[in-house]
């Protein structure tokens, strides 16, 4: 009982007995579409990052828009009825529009106060600008005080 193979049984040895070495071409093309499709999303994944961060800076943008010229309410800009427009570079369009504020009714039983020089507004301060096929806005509301004559 010899348990040695000698050189002709190797030669014709099943597949099995042969040491094989290195990869079929089958697995490396396997192995590469795996790599692209992984690249892919990957890829996708952070242009959508991106894209996420542009918008929002976008909307930061124009917030800060919308509460300089909500600051501008009554102190640079009067308020009174209407509205006012303008431009912000040259991407930013922006709208201030003012309104009297009605108050709720009193209850019966109270005496409503002697008039004041002093009258409520609503003020509304729309910030709209497009992004390509989108357009977007952004508003704010307030309610601001304003000295008027009687």
């Amino acid at each position: 009982m010899h348990n040695k193979l000698n050189i002709h049984q190797v030669k014709h040895a099943p597949r099995s007995l042969k040491a094989e070495n290195g990869f079929s071409l089958l697995e490396i093309l396997v192995a590469f579409a795996i790599l692209a499709l992984s690249i892919g999303v990957l890829l996708n994944i952070f242009s959508r990052g991106l894209r996420t961060a542009i918008v929002s800076e976008e909307y930061q943008q124009a917030l800060a828009v919308a509460e300089s010229q909500m600051a501008r309410a009554g102190v640079d800009v009067a308020l009174s009825e209407g509205s006012i427009n303008g431009q912000v570079d040259g991407k930013y369009n922006w709208s201030i529009q003012g309104s009297p504020y009605v108050a709720p009714q009193p209850k019966s039983d109270i005496v409503a106060p002697q008039p004041l020089e002093i009258r409520a507004f609503n003020v509304q301060v729309r910030v709209e600008w497009s992004d390509g096929a989108d357009n977007k806005e952004v508003v704010l509301n307030s309610v601001r005080l304003a000295k008027v004559p009687l």
